[in-house]
C-alpha cells in the first residue's frame, strides 16, 4: 500500500495570564482553542486496485503552562480533540467508513520568538518552533455507532499502540503581550503548524 499524500495543518489560539518578576523570565497558565484538518490518500495496486482517502476535521481545546525566557518558550499542555472522519474507498463501498472520534494528548513545546516593543505596554513577536504530542487516548465510533478504543482494536487487519498516534509538529505564528502592571501581563499567540507522519499513518 502506497501513501500518496499526508498533510496535516493545525491552527491554535492561546491566551495566558502571566506573572513575572520582569520580562526576562516569566511563567504562565492559559487555555488553547484550535483545530486541525488531515487529508491524505492510500493506494494499493493488485488484483483489485484500491484508492482510499482519509478526511479528518478536528476541534481542539485544552490548557497549558509555560516558562518564557525572552527569546524562547518551553511549554507543557493537555488537549482534547473531537473530530468527524470520512474514509471513502473507490470501487469497494463496503470498505468505506465514516464517523466520529476523540483523542487526548499531552504536549511538550519549544518555541523561539523575537520580541519588538510596539508601545509602552505592548510587545509583539514572530514565533517559530516545534512541539511533540504524546497520545493518551484514541477512540472512534465503528460502523454500528459504538465507541471503541483504537489502541485495543485492530483496524484494516493491523494492531496499533497509543504511541502510534504520537505526533511531531513544526509551528509558525505570531504573538503579543500586553502589560497590565510591572508583574502581570496578558499574552496571546496564533500558531499554524504542519505535522509529520505518525506511526499509525506509516503502518497503513
Amino acid at each position: 500500500m502506497k501513501k500518496l499524500v499526508c498533510a496535516v495543518a493545525l491552527v491554535a489560539f492561546q491566551t495566558a495570564a502571566v506573572l513575572a518578576a520582569d520580562f526576562s523570565l516569566s511563567t504562565g497558565l492559559g487555555g488553547i482553542v484550535g483545530g486541525s484538518f488531515t487529508r491524505y490518500s492510500l493506494k494499493a495496486d493488485g488484483t483489485i486496485a484500491i484508492k482510499a482517502d482519509q478526511i479528518v476535521d478536528q476541534f481542539d481545546y485544552g490548557v497549558f503552562a509555560f516558562l518564557d525566557a525572552t527569546y524562547a518558550t518551553l511549554g507543557l499542555s493537555f488537549q482534547t480533540g473531537a473530530y468527524d472522519f470520512d474514509q471513502p474507498v473507490e470501487n469497494i463501498d463496503f470498505m468505506s467508513d465514516s464517523g466520529q472520534g476523540w483523542e487526548q494528548v499531552l504536549g511538550i513545546s519549544l518555541l523561539g520568538k523575537w520580541p519588538f516593543q510596539a508601545g509602552s505596554r505592548l510587545t509583539v513577536f514572530p514565533i517559530l518552533g516545534m512541539d511533540y504530542l504524546v497520545s493518551l487516548s484514541q477512540k472512534r465510533t465503528n460502523s454500528f455507532g459504538k465507541v471503541y478504543d483504537r489502541s485495543k482494536t485492530q483496524e484494516n487487519g493491523l494492531s496499533f499502540e497509543l504511541s502510534d498516534w504520537n505526533g511531531f509538529h513544526v509551528r509558525l505564528g505570531a504573538g503579543m503581550e500586553c502589560a497590565l502592571n510591572e508583574s502581570l501581563f496578558i499574552r496571546s499567540d496564533l500558531l499554524y503548524g504542519i505535522r509529520l507522519m505518525t506511526g499509525y499513518e506509516k503502518k497503513n
